[in-house]
């Protein structure tokens, strides 16, 4: 049985910062919050989906952000081709799914490299470059971080609620 032992450093947002900054923490924030709602568990906690009938795992999300960081900032900004890593035209919310066969210590090292590769894009770049989705609609990257930054607060909400049903920790 493995357990996630890192102990992930969360830095609050500043109070007063510029747009680019502030945009750029507290999506920082949001990615540590969800790795820290990780922190201590077994890899069958992090598995289990504990407020049925939802299926929303701790992994699951992970996954699903990995998924979420590859389609906006590679697909979106940069343009990019890259493929699903976890869901199939079969299985459009296959990051949800066949958790048994997933191996949890690279699906976390997935999600990471996600991340990194995300910082990468982003650096550099105006928030008012556009970028073109596949659907053809246009967005700002100061857009892509805004629903970035939603994203991640919408599925901590999410695992707030499934660590609290494994182990009863609660906290932001």
């Amino acid at each position: 049985m493995m357990e996630l032992m890192t102990t992930t450093q969360r830095t609050d947002p500043p109070r007063i910062a510029d747009e680019r900054t502030m945009l750029e923490t507290w999506l920082d924030f949001h990615r540590s919050t969800l790795a820290m709602k990780c922190e201590g568990l077994s890899e069958e906690q992090l598995r289990e989906a504990s407020a049925p009938p939802s299926e929303l795992t701790l992994l699951g999300l992970v996954r699903h952000m990995a998924e979420v960081e590859r389609g906006w900032f590679r697909n979106t900004l940069a343009e990019e081709d890259a493929e699903p890593l976890y869901s199939t035209v079969e299985d459009p919310d296959g990051d949800f799914h066949d958790l048994e066969l997933a191996d949890t210590a690279q699906s976390f090292a997935t999600w990471q490299a996600q991340i990194e590769y995300a910082r990468a894009l982003a650096k550099g770049r105006s928030l008012d470059d556009v970028a073109r989705r596949r659907n053809g609609e246009l967005v700002s990257l100061r857009w892509i971080y805004v629903h970035m930054i939603e994203e991640y607060a919408r599925h901590n909400g999410h695992a707030d609620l499934i660590r609290e049903r494994i182990d009863g920790a609660t906290g932001d």
